[in-house]
């Protein structure tokens, strides 16, 4: 396999836990975000949206979107699971997972931020506003589903695709000054998440690409 990424990419961050979780071997291509490589021509033609990540299974299929690269490596390599044994529990997983993709996230996109800066003029200290009202909100808001769900990780006392998703988005936060301190469910999660070999190696940090400060 093959993974098609950017060492501060959250949507990559999710992959490279889930790989790192379920032991998978991979071999790595940086795309620099910051010089624009995901929309050269050759990254295009096997990532339509010009995103990371995409990762090139075993079989040469070419896969997209990090929440699909992490059901398709679920249901390709079972072993260990990255849901909850019960439907209710499966459910509860995917929609933390979904909180996070679609009402976090999207808010912290390189795209977004650049358009707010560059297009729309916004000062520093109104993208930081925005951040904090979205962002921050979308993550008191999983912290309030955690709540319910919580043993030692999001939903129960194993890592699941909840954790796997809410973990790169505390770090974001954390890049973007958003204030995350009543998200307590949420950070001693991640406390427990950063116990564990699996999400320590997928850190941004210890990547390839990653830019030493």
């Amino acid at each position: 396999m093959r993974l098609y990424g950017y060492w501060r990419s959250s949507a990559t961050y999710r992959v490279r836990i889930a790989l790192a979780l379920k032991k998978l071997a991979y071999e790595y291509s940086a795309i620099n975000l910051l010089k624009n490589e995901q929309q050269s021509p050759d990254y295009l033609l096997i990532s339509p949206q010009g995103l990371v990540p995409t990762l090139i299974d075993a079989n040469g299929a070419r896969l997209n979107q990090s929440l699909a690269i992490i059901e398709y490596l679920e249901e390709a390599y079972p072993d260990p699971p990255l849901l909850p044994v019960s439907p209710t529990g499966r459910a509860r997983a995917r929609a933390i997972a979904a909180a996070i993709a679609c009402e976090a996230q999207p808010f912290g996109n390189l795209r977004i931020m650049n358009y707010l800066k560059d297009e729309a003029g916004l000062a520093d200290e109104a993208r930081r506003a925005f951040l904090n009202r979205w962002v921050g909100g979308a993550l008191k808001a999983v912290d309030r589903m955690a709540r319910e769900t919580a043993g030692r990780f999001c939903v129960g006392d194993a890592p699941t695709l909840a954790d796997v998703f809410v973990v790169p988005q505390l770090a974001t936060a954390r890049r973007f000054s958003v204030d995350i301190d009543e998200c307590a469910t949420l950070l001693a999660i991640e406390e427990n998440c950063a116990r564990l070999e699996a999400f320590q190696r997928a850190r941004p940090e210890n990547q390839p690409d990653a830019v030493k400060s």
